[in-house]
């Protein structure tokens, strides 16, 4: 008989036949004359102390009727082991990229320790950059699902070393929940092949010598990328488009967390410019800690034009003062503490009453003195 090891039901379509040769052939219980007769083997006998046992994946297991039942607990455990064996081996593998990849962060970064970055518990997004490092996310916050969503990322440029120093620094921040009225996902370096490369040699770009703040799919990217960089930035390479839209695994990653994540914010930290960036809805903050509105404009292929002006999506660009040094102890809490209050004003305030609104029970208010049998 056949049945499910998931179900345990009869199922009488299949037998088991014995052929001279000592091997199994499984045939169609309704058919079984003519499938024999068809088939030109020489059967021995209809064996009916066997029959098939469907596992989940479809595969066939034949089993003894008479020890079914304990060989097939026997079958489901070793499976239950070999399952866990495989989740022990992903997460030691896990658990390995994260610790290589703290350490070569703390040797690039001073001010990034690797106990605290392992500690962390970063998330392998099971995406790579182009050199294959894992690109690593961290989720923190309210457990709240309707609480605002908040995309927080670092190291987009390689060399922009503090801005990732930054991000490491407000993950230790969240794990003392100090932030938690929001959903936060953190991706503290965009860019690893730019930045882990050897001493004094890590640069803007990605490993394809491409800008990922060129990269994105802005509407005019195919007409003016490359005709921007040509004219305005005179082909430096620093700011080199690629050859096409998301060409690189890095930006389309981000554009795929955009997707799924559904931020109601994003967050995006760069160095050496000194000042707060915005583009997208909503009123921007005047400071951010030292750190005051200047608006910079946007380009073909720049997150600002797809995320702020295409997407819709406000875009809190945090330009830090150098891209070497990290702000002293108290800035770095004055732009944290700062940007959660625009947060919180700008965009979970609305979000929260948008909300109650589509819940409020509709009404239909009629005008004092107003006749509604002359309504037009």
């Amino acid at each position: 008989m056949l049945f499910s090891v998931a179900t345990a039901e009869d199922n009488l379509s299949l037998l088991s036949v014995a052929k001279p040769d000592g091997s199994l052939l499984l045939i169609n219980a309704a058919t079984a004359e003519d499938d024999l007769a068809l088939s030109g083997d020489a059967i021995a006998e209809v064996n009916p102390s066997m029959f098939g046992v469907v596992k989940p994946e479809d595969s066939l297991l034949l089993m003894n009727a008479a020890t079914a039942d304990d060989d097939l607990a026997q079958t489901n455990d070793a499976e239950d082991d070999l399952k866990q064996s495989n989740d022990e081996a992903a997460n030691e593998v896990l658990a390995q990229e994260i610790e290589s990849f703290c350490q070569r962060v703390d040797k690039k970064l001073s001010s990034v320790n690797q106990v605290e970055c392992v500690r962390i518990g970063l998330r392998d997004s099971g995406a790579d950059s182009l050199k294959a490092t894992p690109l690593f996310y961290k989720d923190f916050g309210s457990e709240d699902k309707s609480a605002a969503r908040v995309l927080l990322i670092g190291g987009i440029h390689g060399d922009e070393y503090s801005s990732v120093s930054i991000v490491f620094k407000w993950l230790a921040m969240l794990e003392e929940d100090l932030g938690d009225r929001f959903q936060w996902r953190v991706i503290p370096v965009l860019n690893p092949d730019g930045l882990l490369r050897p001493p004094r040699m890590s640069q803007r770009m990605n490993a394809n010598g491409v800008d990922l703040n060129r990269n994105f799919p802005t509407p005019d990217w195919e007409e003016k990328a490359h005709e921007h960089w040509v004219q305005r930035a005179r082909k430096n390479k620093r700011r080199y488009p690629g050859p096409a839209p998301l060409s690189e695994p890095e930006t389309a990653w981000l554009v795929e967390q955009i997707e799924v994540f559904q931020p109601h914010a994003v967050v995006s930290v760069h160095a050496p410019h000194g000042v707060v960036d915005f583009d997208g809805p909503r009123v921007p903050p005047e400071q951010l800690g030292p750190l005051e509105l200047k608006l910079l404009g946007t380009y073909p292929g720049s997150m600002g034009r797809y995320i702020g002006i295409h997407k819709g999506i406000p875009l809190l660009t945090l330009e830090l003062e150098s891209a070497f040094g990290m702000p002293a102890q108290n800035e770095v809490y004055a732009i944290w503490y700062d940007m959660l209050g625009w947060l919180q004003e700008k965009i979970a305030l609305p979000l929260k009453l948008a909300e109650e609104r589509e819940r409020a029970p509709a009404t239909d208010v009629l005008r004092v003195g107003a006749d509604p049998d002359n309504e037009g």
